[in-house]
């Protein structure tokens, strides 16, 4: 199930919190989980970074082709996973 990069900051929210507030000493001093959430919240990151790039480059004028090719996935992938990027991001303001 695919979810959005807000949902992913409030699951990452939500984890942290989790391991935070733990009594249980296995819990606490667990290196490798405390390593899973670190590295679900950099992929929360790195997703809404993404989502920016594309969202940057169509209002540069690139094609979805272009997008597409450097994703390393088809026009139309492209376009049903970031094309909400480009209804829901409003354009900055006029210069």
């Amino acid at each position: 199930m695919a979810r959005t990069i807000v949902e992913k900051e409030r699951i990452a929210a939500e984890i942290a919190e989790r391991l935070a507030n733990q009594e249980q000493p296995s819990w606490r001093d667990a290196e490798p989980l405390h390593r899973v959430a670190e590295a679900f919240r950099r992929s929360v990151a790195a997703d809404a970074e993404l989502a920016e790039a594309v969202r940057a480059a169509r209002a540069d004028g690139y094609s979805w082709a272009g997008i597409a090719a450097m994703l390393g996935v088809s026009k139309q992938t492209a376009q049903v996973r970031y094309g909400v990027v480009e209804r829901r991001v409003p354009p900055g303001p006029p210069e």
